[in-house]
Order: structure tokens, then C-alpha cells, then sequence
């Protein structure tokens, strides 16, 4: 007894100085996908707001200065860690979900499936989460009150901002849908065309709705004279919303998904109804029985593109777990990563065709995503979508709410495949009231010395973009370089190993050329990462934002 008690002891004071050495952030970050949201949470930072009030803040924000991303009528991923006696990891899905009288052929036209119904229009949208998920974060964790979180959001809509050369491109992107519905036409465009630069956007409409959240709870949005509102100009416009939809809606605060990995770090994910937890899981612990460290920029590009093909092809298992069993166990058994990472060849690719095939997902990539770090070790790690961009391109007359199509992340069609090539998933089918899966995953790394966080918007390239993230800082550089690294891609089927401009040389694609991977140079680079990074020994923080967005990180 007296030999346990003096190991327990030891154990102790080994804590205790272990505790007692760790610094706290000498500054909080806001890192956001739009300068003027960054500005918002460091607002409320100063206010005496922790990284939950900021949080909140810079949903509202984002919702107003970015509606081709995400906003009151999407929905989204909030991974939290939470500081007092012990560190605690929460994470809340604000998902989306089908509505009651959604089935398996709601998309089907005289027997054939017409994709333009999941993607345009108020057939398009699920019920949203975004609102249900400010009132839970607010009053589980807020220091300040709803009504100042929201407040910086609410005089954004009513004053107004210039839209920016991304607006304009974004706005191009889905000009005909927002042209077909006049509201959004009305709210988005100009005369019908999109905007000039320094054209003032003015919400008034979503400013009285953000209000409404401010004075009477998240609750309003989905009760009462404005869910009645809602469901009536959906049913309006073709789709099949019902007021038991909007009151039956609620966010879930689920277990984050947490693995340990090499020198005592942890990875702290999303779980399931994300798949991007799970892959990003995977890839992490088959590359490290692989000397990806070593591997000169070709050889690497080889490594990534085996256990990305491996881990893609096992997320057409997953879906909704209030629908059904997620084989999370199974898939991050360690009989399962050592296979799959033994059966990577060092000088050829794997054609996807020879693996046991699953079907897999596909979803929109116009997302957004945003960290937080305050001064006392708290974070906050959100990625927001409306999944194509602007959403469904309808805006619900007089709220300013512009709706969703996620909807279109269901498998629709489940004997053939998407316009992706991607094949159908029976696990993600769509039901009444089933979240769909995603790939949206916020995900923290901590161990003894240091804490980081990542996120990006990116549909289906979101586990890939974060683990050649991930890869940046376990091999020593910075946060700038975390987000600015070239990125490769491949998710199984297609079969195919995609890069960004310039990712890779001519010399190393012919060496991939060689191993067997077929290549595609992709038109444009993708992805907007927004990460965090805290050194635990010295209170260092940092943050930064990708170079190929506009997004900024602000310190405080």
C-alpha cells in the first residue's frame, strides 16, 4: 500500500509540474474566412468574451458578410475545448435535416432522378441549424448574453458593407439561380446583374431576423409567427416543409471523435455524421507507419495518394448514427490501419478498382470555416455550410434567410452515381428527418507542448486539405506554411490524383506518371483553411489565414 501510494504521489507531482509549467496564450486569435468577421470576434474578445461568446459572434458576422458560404439558413460542426479543473472537448452538430416527408425518390421525375431539384430552389433545403446552435452555445458556455454576441452581426446587415471581387466571382458562380428567385435577385444582385465592387450589400430583412434571435432566444426561428413564415413560402415554392419540422429540430452535443497518435499527441475530431473525422483519423495512422518524412516531393505525393484512396473508400460506410451503426471501431482498429498501410506499395499506385469497393459520398465545397483562441487555453474550431454556393439561391421573403441545399449531400440516387462520378451510399440515403453526411471536419491536435487547430471549407478535399495541413506542422513549420502548402488530392473514385497549379513539377508528375497514377492539374486552387497554434511552454500563440482566400487572423 505504501509502495501505491508513493507511485500515486509521484504520478502527482509529476501533474502538478507539468501544470504549473504550462503558460497560457499571451494572445487570442480570430482566424476567419472575412476580415470584417475577424474583427467581429476580436470585438467581443475585448468585450471580456471567451472563444464561445467570439464564436458566436462570428457565425452571426460571416452569415451577413459571406451568404455564399454559410448563414441562418445552413448549418454546420462546432468543435469546442474548454478549460477550468481538467481540459474538456464537446462537439456540437448544428447539421442540417431532411424533412419528415422527405423519402428515397423525392428526386425522382417519371422514374429518373432530375438533379436540379436537390440543388435549386426550396425543394433543395433541409431545416437549418445554424440558429438552434447560437442559443445552445450561449447557454452552455457564453460569458455575455446572446443579445451582445449578435449585436456587431446585427449592425453589419443594417448598415451594410462593399462587396469584394470574391462576392462578385461567387455571385457569378450561381448568377442564374439567384436571377430565378426574385428575392435573392432582389437582395443579391443589382438590377439583376451581379454588383460592382463597393457596391453597399444592406440586410435590413436579416437584421430584424438576427434581432428577433437576440431578444427571444434561437427558439423564435423555430416556432411561432416566423417558422410560420418559413414553412409557408417553402410550401409556396414547391417544397415540403411543415411547422412539426422546424419544432422537432435540435442540435446535438455529441462525443468528438479522439485517437491518440504518435509522441502522446491526440487528434480531437468530428464524428459521425461527419466522415472527415474518421478519414483524417485513418490517413494520420497509416502515415505514420510510412517514412513520409523522408520522401523526397514526388515519393511523398505517392504516400498521400495510397492512404487517401484507402481512407475515402471506407467513408461510403458511414452516415447519420441516429440512423445507423457507424463502424467507427472497426474502422480505426489497428489490424485495419496496418493493413490497409502494409498493402501500400513504395514504387506503384493502387488501382482503386482493386480494392474492396464502398460506395462514396459526394457533397458541395462552398463552405466556410473559422478558429478561436482565448487567453485562457479555450477553443473553437466551426465549419459552416449552406453546401452550394448560396445555398438554394431562395431567400425566405421578409427574413432574409437564404436557405440551404443540403439536401443534395444524400445519396439521391441510389442505383447509379452523381454528377461527380461519385456512386451512391445506401448508408446515406435520404430519410425523414436523417442528417446528411459530411465531410466537414473541425479537428484540434494537442499534446504536452503544444495545441493546434484546422478547419477549411472544401466539400470532399476537407480531410485531404487538413491532413497535408496536419503533416506542416508535425514536421516544424508554421502556421503560415500549414495553410500555404501545395495540395494534392485523391478520394478513391474517381480514380484520379489531383493537384493545385503548380503543386507539383513536370518532373514529379512523370514520376507519379510512372508509379501508375493518373494525374489531373486542377483549374484553380481550392480550399480556405483557418488554424490555430499554442505553445503550451512559452504562451507563444499564433494563427493564420490560407493565402488564397481573403480571410485574416487578428490577435488580441
Amino acid at each position: 500500500m505504501a509502495r501505491l501510494q508513493a507511485a500515486v504521489l509521484s504520478v502527482l507531482l509529476c501533474w502538478l509540474v507539468v501544470a504549473s509549467a504550462e503558460q497560457l496564450p499571451q494572445r487570442a486569435y480570430v482566424s476567419s474566412a472575412h476580415p470584417l468577421a475577424s474583427a467581429v470576434g476580436i470585438e467581443i474578445l475585448k468585450q471580456g468574451g471567451n472563444a464561445i461568446d467570439a464564436a458566436i459572434a462570428v457565425t452571426a458576422a460571416l452569415a451577413v458578410v459571406e451568404p455564399y458560404g454559410s448563414g441562418l439558413g445552413g448549418g454546420g460542426f462546432y468543435l469546442l475545448r474548454r478549460t477550468g479543473k481538467s481540459v474538456d472537448y464537446q462537439f456540437l452538430d448544428a447539421r442540417e435535416r431532411a424533412p419528415l416527408a422527405a423519402h428515397t425518390n423525392l428526386y425522382r421525375v417519371d422514374g429518373v432522378i432530375e438533379p436540379t431539384l436537390s440543388l435549386d430552389g426550396a425543394l433543395a433545403a433541409a431545416i437549418p441549424g445554424i440558429p438552434a446552435a447560437l442559443d445552445a452555445l450561449s447557454q452552455r458556455h457564453a460569458k455575455l448574453s446572446l443579445a451582445d454576441n449578435l449585436a456587431p452581426a446585427i449592425a453589419l446587415a443594417r448598415n451594410g458593407f462593399a462587396i469584394d471581387a470574391v462576392y462578385q466571382e461567387r455571385a457569378g458562380w450561381r448568377l442564374a439561380a439567384l436571377q430565378n428567385d426574385p428575392e435573392s435577385a432582389r437582395l443579391f444582385l443589382h438590377q439583376q446583374v451581379i454588383p460592382q465592387q463597393g457596391w453597399i450589400l444592406r440586410q435590413p430583412e436579416l437584421a430584424a431576423t438576427l434581432s428577433m434571435l437576440a431578444q427571444q432566444g434561437g427558439r423564435s426561428f423555430y416556432q411561432g409567427p416566423f417558422a410560420e413564415k418559413l414553412v409557408n413560402a417553402v410550401q409556396n415554392a414547391g417544397g415540403i416543409w411543415a411547422l412539426k419540422d422546424l419544432t422537432d429540430y435540435s442540435v446535438k452535443w455529441r462525443a468528438p471523435l479522439i485517437v491518440s497518435l504518435a509522441e502522446q499527441r491526440q487528434l480531437i475530431s468530428a464524428p459521425p455524421p461527419s466522415a472527415g473525422g474518421i478519414a483524417i483519423a485513418q490517413s494520420l495512422l497509416m502515415l505514420q507507419r510510412l517514412p513520409w518524412q523522408q520522401a523526397e516531393p514526388a515519393q511523398r505525393a505517392h504516400y498521400l495518394a495510397e492512404v487517401f484512396r484507402r481512407a475515402y473508400r471506407d467513408r461510403g460506410l458511414l452516415g447519420d448514427p441516429d440512423f445507423i451503426d457507424n463502424p467507427v471501431q472497426t474502422l480505426l482498429a489497428r489490424q485495419h490501419i496496418v493493413q490497409m498501410a502494409d498493402s501500400i506499395r513504395v514504387d506503384q499506385a493502387t488501382p482503386s478498382a482493386s480494392l474492396a469497393p464502398s460506395p462514396a459520398l459526394h457533397e458541395g465545397d462552398h463552405t466556410t470555416h473559422f478558429a478561436v483562441l482565448d487567453q485562457q487555453g479555450n477553443a473553437v474550431a466551426a465549419t459552416l455550410s449552406l453546401n452550394m454556393m448560396f445555398g438554394a439561391a431562395f431567400t425566405v421573403p421578409g427574413t432574409g434567410v437564404l436557405l440551404n441545399d443540403e439536401m443534395d449531400d444524400f445519396a439521391a440516387d441510389l442505383e447509379g452515381s452523381n454528377a461527380y462520378g461519385l456512386s451512391a451510399s445506401v448508408a446515406n440515403k435520404v430519410q425523414a428527418g436523417k442528417r446528411p453526411l459530411s465531410s466537414m471536419s473541425p479537428s484540434f491536435l494537442e499534446g504536452p507542448n503544444d495545441f493546434a487547430a484546422f478547419g477549411t471549407p472544401g466539400g470532399s478535399r476537407i480531410p485531404s486539405m487538413n491532413v497535408l495541413s496536419m503533416l506542416e506542422y508535425l514536421d516544424g513549420q508554421t502556421p503560415n506554411q500549414w495553410v500555404a502548402s501545395p495540395r494534392v488530392h485523391h478520394q478513391y473514385l474517381p480514380d484520379v490524383l489531383g493537384f493545385e497549379p503548380g503543386a507539383l513539377t513536370l518532373e514529379q508528375q512523370q514520376r507519379l506518371q510512372k508509379k501508375g497514377h493518373a494525374l489531373e492539374e486542377l483549374t484553380r486552387n481550392y480550399g480556405n483553411q483557418q488554424v490555430l497554434w499554442w505553445q503550451k511552454d512559452s504562451g507563444q500563440s499564433a494563427a493564420a489565414s490560407d493565402p488564397r482566400g481573403q480571410g485574416v487572423s487578428l490577435s488580441h
